[in-house]
């Protein structure tokens, strides 16, 4: 396909992709978008549909497959048809003159567990003596609930948690702010359609429930999480914030990318089977400070986005239009293919270096992190996911 707006060289936001965002401009109220080039078609202009008048993609998502599909064809015959370009061209709007919002309002946020190789540094920073991998992972995509109300878009300040950590030698706790502040590269994926209460989602009917994906930096306050995770799982050392990218690019778009499930040995129960199951080849980029830091690989992901969605609902818990829910720590089996400083750093005690000279075990107030990503698309296009970045501020006072 080819579209009449003049796209950058080297564009990750071209026809073949398409993501959706909530922009806002000037003191207009806050919309929903497409991202083509450098810039954005206004869809409640170019449509005349109110639905994409709100400030959030929550009422889209919720008329399902067919709706999703019908837009898509919609925006396509616009932007490449010639002869639409005159009543198109006053609903595109430059990058420059508007501002990214919150994409969706979450309903829910579930954050999963799903790299082998992640779970493997963790057990063995961890447990070195034991076996890294607990006896369940193998069976089950591992979660935790997080807090939908602290997710937030992309270029937030994230201010530095406080809470109890282990103290000295004799193991009292003490309180301040968090000293091993930590990033987690992760991939999310956003329900469109909910689910009824007490009927799971099976795996073959993913992409009938899952809109779009996201980018997500799940941030991790380590010493908070030791101290607290005795035998509970995640709590306030992960519920501060979770950074999403502003951008989500539709399932449609990501054909391309599809690659094949991960071998699981034993084989998972039926409800986690399927010979219809995909992974999604996405290469996630790690900065700090604009120093490359790692390049995590998703497509080596055990547990694919259909088993964890299933998982999630197999209890007969429901999902609604707007959930969140992320795959996890993206990490590969070499050092540069990790995604949390945890790793990198191998809980402090291998500091990585920064193009300044300077040195980090974990985060330092003033650091920006930045998480980008692409995939394949059709006829060797790129598919851009944008990024999702975060300052670190010092920790708040009274």
């Amino acid at each position: 396909m080819t579209t009449w707006v003049e796209l950058p060289p080297g564009t990750q936001r071209g026809i073949e992709n398409l993501p959706y965002a909530v922009f806002a401009q000037g003191q207009a109220a806050p919309r929903v978008g497409v991202g083509i080039g450098d810039h954005v078609l206004d869809l409640a202009r170019a449509l005349g549909d109110d639905v994409f008048a709100q400030p959030s993609l929550n009422a889209f998502m919720a008329r399902g497959r067919g709706g999703w599909q019908d837009a898509r064809a919609r925006i396509v015959d616009l932007l490449t048809d010639p002869g639409r370009r005159t009543t198109v061209e006053p609903a595109l709007l430059p990058l420059s003159e508007i501002t990214l919002q919150l994409p969706f309002d979450v309903a829910d946020y579930v954050d999963f567990y799903s790299s082998m190789h992640h779970a493997q540094n963790v057990g063995r920073i961890f447990r070195p003596d034991q076996e890294p991998l607990q006896p369940n992972w193998r069976h089950l995509p591992v979660g935790y609930h997080g807090r939908a109300g602290t997710v937030v878009v992309s270029g937030t300040p994230i201010t530095r948690p406080q809470g109890q950590r282990r103290g000295g030698a004799d193991g009292a706790p003490e309180f301040g702010p968090s000293q091993k502040l930590d990033i987690e590269a992760e991939v999310g994926f956003v329900v469109g359609v909910g689910s009824d209460h007490w009927r799971s989602v099976e795996t073959r009917a993913f992409e009938d429930h899952v809109f779009g994906v996201v980018l997500v930096n799940d941030w991790s306050a380590r010493d908070l999480q030791a101290w607290e995770t005795v035998p509970l799982g995640p709590f306030l050392g992960k519920s501060f914030a979770t950074s999403i990218s502003a951008w989500v690019v539709p399932l449609a778009a990501l054909d391309a990318a599809h690659v094949a499930a991960p071998r699981q040995d034993p084989a998972p129960l039926p409800y986690l089977g399927g010979d219809h199951l995909y992974g999604l080849d996405i290469d996630l980029d790690v900065s700090i400070n604009g120093r490359p830091l790692s390049h995590p690989r998703f497509a080596g992901m055990y547990w694919t986005p259909a088993q964890q969605l299933a998982h999630m609902t197999v209890n007969g818990a429901s999902v609604r239009t707007g959930d969140l829910y992320a795959s996890g720590t993206v990490s590969g089996e070499a050092r540069e293919e990790w995604g949390s400083l945890l790793e990198i750093t191998w809980n402090g005690r291998d500091p990585v270096e920064l193009g300044d000279g300077s040195s980090r075990t974990f985060l330092e107030d003033g650091d920006t992190v930045i998480i980008s990503a692409s995939a394949p698309g059709p006829d060797g296009t790129r598919i851009g996911f944008g990024e999702v970045s975060g300052t670190i501020r010092p920790a708040a006072t009274d």
